[in-house]
């Protein structure tokens, strides 16, 4: 690759030395977390000021392509898993759909008897057992995500079934309930001991938390989902359309 820039062109010197950047790390030499160059080698490499190189440097920092690292350096930052909220698909189909391998490090199914929050959305007593399936999840790196789903009795699962499939394919192909709507609240919170210890982080750091109400045709309660993501490997995105 061509790494060098025009001193003559009319194209500000941070502007090239910032889409030459761009292409530096989409090289596969330079992705998945590797370290560029020191600003003092590339700033003489380009024969530019290192204030100029600053300039492009921050701006790929500000757009999250980049992170610096004080007395270490500057490295590429690994790509981050997206949702969106819109067609949303269970998480196996929509990790599939973005090519990435999700792999299971824990999966326990249990029956509970709800708390009042769980047992008010399904409209059901205390004392009527719901099962529980938690799904500790991620790339064969480690894991970014702890599920935990309750499911409405009416929904008739048992236990027994491949929770390995897709979770929406097993209610429609094995139990003939469909998820039509979905309502979320997602919010930012600190990590407790047991969260961060199924994740892989220090306590105390941000996650991302998220609920999801999940309905059938006919409106009615069939899951209670929530998610706790790593911050540093995951982003969620809500795409809206005014009518």
């Amino acid at each position: 690759m061509k790494f060098s820039i025009d001193h003559k062109s009319p194209v500000p010197l941070h502007i090239q030395a910032e889409n030459l950047l761009r292409n530096m790390i989409s090289s596969p030499e330079h992705l998945d977390g590797k370290f560029l160059p020191n600003e003092v080698e590339l700033a003489k490499r380009l024969a530019i000021s290192r204030s100029t190189l600053r300039q492009a440097l921050n701006k790929l920092v500000y757009e999250g392509l980049l992170i610096r690292k004080k007395g270490v350096g500057t490295k590429v930052t690994e790509p981050v898993i997206s949702s969106k909220s819109k067609n949303w698909l269970s998480f196996t189909q929509e990790m599939n759909a973005r090519g990435i391998i999700v792999k299971n490090f824990e999966l326990h199914v249990t029956w509970v008897t709800p708390d009042e929050k769980i047992a008010n959305f399904f409209d059901i007593g205390t004392d009527k057992k719901v099962l529980k399936l938690e799904r500790l999840r991620g790339k064969a790196e480690g894991p970014f995500v702890y599920f935990i789903s309750y499911f409405h009795p009416r929904v008739g699962l048992t236990g027994e079934e491949d929770f390995k499939r897709p979770l929406y394919d097993i209610l429609e192909k094995d139990h003939m309930v469909i998820a039509t709507l979905s309502k979320e609240e997602v919010s930012a919170i600190a990590a407790d001991k047991f969260t961060a210890a199924k994740l892989e982080v220090e306590p105390g750091s941000p996650i991302l938390f998220r609920k999801r109400f999940v309905f059938d045709q006919g409106e009615r309660p069939i899951e209670y989902n929530i998610g706790y993501y790593r911050a540093d490997s995951f982003v969620y995105t809500v795409e809206s359309v005014r009518e």
